[in-house]
């Protein structure tokens, strides 16, 4: 059995399908911890893969909107507390 390596066009789409999974997942993840650094990964996944063709758009839209959503809950605590929700070194 010879196995060749597929196509560069069937890898970008996989990438591309790759890349809207992790943008959903990152959103997902960043509304409960660390929004401030997963926030903006989902953003930039989701446009990547969108940009790439994925056949997931729905997810990358999703990636997408959760992102955003990451940064807003992130604003939104910072002015409720008026400080930010979280601690660099240890205060």
């Amino acid at each position: 059995m010879h196995l060749t390596a597929p196509p560069a066009a069937e890898a970008g789409r996989r990438d591309a399908e790759g890349m809207a999974v992790a943008s959903f997942v990152t959103g997902l993840a960043g509304l409960l911890v660390l929004n401030l650094i997963l926030g903006p990964t989902a953003i930039v996944l989701a446009v990547l893969a969108l940009r790439r063709g994925t056949p997931r758009r729905f997810r990358a839209w999703l990636g997408l909107g959760l992102g955003i959503a990451d940064l807003v809950v992130l604003g939104v605590l910072t002015l409720v507390q008026g400080t930010t929700p979280w601690v660099v070194w240890g205060g």
